[in-house]
């Protein structure tokens, strides 16, 4: 059956919604599990856990793109630009054997996607429409408010991740990618069911209501 903006589930978010989101925490949670447990799975030296845990990660984004496309015929935009950065930045992990590039590269995605929409913002065009007009119906309003207030929350993934990367151990920060980063995104995310509701075109039949509502 086919969804409409109207068949919602939890939290405002459809069936569907909730479905693609746990297909993108899959590689995730792949690159969580492959860093606590290679060493005792392969016996990978502890400083090498990373790079085979990158090396997951990158296998297991392509599945998910896979599914996700096979499942919805559609990959979405934010899920497909991160997988390629996953690709550009794994893969020079592991030929320079660095693990730098894949701690930086949540900084530069988020960046690129704060950049977007601020941008986008500024030229008074709320690109978060165009990502996501099939799943919710707002006023250009409702749209621009969001595009800001995204905008400004991947800055602040950005710099959360360079503190986190920069300051603790490596086994610290790919745990908090999964139990910091993703309550956080959630919470941000149902803290805008506000505009959601606020910023809804009105109905007709709300319209007709109004039109003959006595005045107050």
């Amino acid at each position: 059956m086919t969804e409409t903006k109207a068949d919602t589930t939890h939290a405002g978010m459809t069936g569907s919604q909730w479905g693609r989101m746990a297909i993108e925490l899959g590689p995730l949670a792949v690159f969580f599990i492959m860093n606590a447990q290679a060493d005792n799975l392969f016996g990978v030296p502890e400083k090498q856990t990373i790079f085979w845990a990158t090396g997951a990660f990158m296998i297991a984004t392509v599945v998910s793109l896979g599914v996700s496309y096979a499942k919805y015929r559609h990959v979405p935009t934010m899920p497909l630009v991160t997988g390629v950065f996953v690709m550009v930045f794994g893969g020079l992990t592991l030929w320079l054997h660095d693990d730098e590039f894949i701690k930086l590269k949540p900084t530069i995605v988020n960046l690129l996607f704060a950049t977007a929409l601020l941008g986008a913002a500024m030229m008074g065009k709320p690109l978060m429409k165009k990502l996501f007009d099939s799943a919710f119906d707002l006023t250009d309003t409702g749209w621009m408010i969001l595009t800001v207030r995204w905008g400004l929350f991947f800055v602040f993934l950005a710099i959360v991740n360079e503190v986190v990367w920069r300051n603790f151990s490596t086994d610290f920060w790919v745990s908090f990618k999964l139990f910091g980063v993703t309550p956080i995104t959630l919470v941000f995310g149902m803290a805008q069911l506000g505009v959601l509701t606020k910023h809804a075109p009105q109905k007709p039949d709300d319209e007709a209501t109004d039109a003959v509502r006595p005045a107050e």
